[in-house]
C-alpha cells in the first residue's frame, strides 16, 4: 500500500513531500483513515484522491488529527474527501461490522489476531471479552467456532449499541451477549468464575486488569489472551520483555501460569511494539 501511494503521487509531490508522505493508512469498510503531517496539509486533497483512485471501493477519506486516547479509545477525525460521514459497514472473515469511527474504536489491523483466536476456541467454551468494542473478536468467534457463549463487555455506550446491532446483523444473538460497563466491575458483579477463555485486546489496560481476568476464569483455570505495548531496544526481544513483565505480575498474585505462545502483532512507533501472549492459567 505504501509504495502504491508514493508511486501514484511521484509526479505530483516534491521529493521532500514524498519523504514524509504517510507510510500506511487504514481502510474500514468504504472509509480510509490517513494521518497527514502538518507540513503536508496543503496536499491533503491530492493524497485523498490518490487513495480513492488506488482503492476503488473507498467513498470517504478522513484525516486522523489526534492520537487514540481516553477510556473510549477515540481519535479526532477530519473529513478531507468524498462523502461526509464517519459510519460504515466493514466486512471481515465472513462477518459484518457496523461502526461509527468517530464514536467507537476500531482497528482493521487486528484481522489476523481475530482469526487466530477464533481458531483456538473449543466447542461449548464460555468466552469473556473484557474490552470488546463493537464486537469484532466476539462475533468472529461466534461465527467461526462452536463456542457456547461469549460475553462481550465494553465501557463505551456507543460501542455497545453498535455491538448489539452487529450481533443482530450476524445472527449470533443466541451466542454473543453485549454488556455495557467497566470490565472489572462487570466481572465482579456478573461473570466471576464463568470463563474457559478471557480476551484482553486493550494493551493500555490489560496489565492493570489481569487479576480480574483471572477472577473471570473457572476454578480449574483456562486461557487468557493478553495484549500489551512494550519498548524494546536494539538486541532486546519485545515478546520476551512482555513475558517477563506479566510473569512477575502473576507471581505476585500467586498464580500458576505458563505462556503458551507470543508474537509481535505490529509496530506502533520507533522500537514500540504491540505484543500478543496466550497464557495458560492452571
Amino acid at each position: 500500500m505504501t509504495m502504491h501511494l508514493k508511486e501514484h503521487l511521484a509526479d505530483s509531490l516534491e521529493a521532500w513531500e514524498l519523504k514524509i508522505l504517510p507510510r500506511s493508512y487504514d481502510i474500514v469498510g468504504d472509509i480510509a483513515i490517513v494521518r497527514i503531517p502538518e507540513a503536508l496539509r496543503h496536499r491533503a486533497g491530492e493524497i485523498a484522491e490518490a487513495i480513492v483512485q488506488i482503492n476503488s471501493h473507498v467513498r470517504t477519506v478522513l484525516n486522523q488529527v489526534s492520537p487514540v486516547s481516553g477510556d473510549f479509545r477515540l481519535r479526532r477525525l477530519e473529513w478531507i474527501f468524498g462523502e461526509k460521514k464517519t459510519e460504515t459497514i466493514h466486512r471481515e472473515h465472513g462477518c459484518l461490522f457496523k461502526v461509527d469511527l468517530e464514536k467507537c474504536y476500531f482497528s482493521p489491523r487486528l484481522l489476523f489476531e481475530r482469526s487466530r483466536i477464533a481458531g483456538q476456541v473449543k466447542p461449548f467454551e464460555t468466552v469473556i471479552n473484557m474490552f470488546a468494542g463493537v464486537g469484532c473478536f466476539s462475533i468472529i468467534i461466534a461465527k467461526n467456532s462452536s463456542v457456547g457463549k461469549v460475553y462481550s463487555v465494553d465501557i463505551n455506550p456507543w460501542a455497545i449499541r453498535y455491538a448489539e446491532e452487529n450481533v443482530r446483523l450476524n445472527r449470533v444473538e443466541h451466542i454473543v451477549k453485549p454488556i455495557l460497563g467497566d470490565a472489572k466491575i462487570v466481572i465482579e458483579d456478573e461473570l466471576k468464575g464463568l470463563a474457559d477463555r478471557v480476551l484482553m485486546p486493550l494493551p493500555e489496560k490489560a496489565y492493570k486488569y489481569v487479576d480480574y481476568a483471572i477472577m473471570a476464569l473457572k476454578s480449574d483455570g483456562g486461557i487468557i489472551h493478553y495484549y500489551d505495548f512494550i519498548h524494546a531496544g536494539r538486541g532486546e526481544d519485545p515478546v520476551q520483555k512482555v513475558e517477563e513483565r506479566i510473569r512477575r505480575r502473576l507471581e505476585l498474585l500467586k498464580v500458576n501460569s505458563e505462556v503458551c505462545f507470543g508474537r509481535v502483532v505490529r509496530t506502533v512507533g520507533p522500537r514500540w511494539f504491540q505484543i500478543a501472549l496466550d497464557i495458560k492459567i492452571n
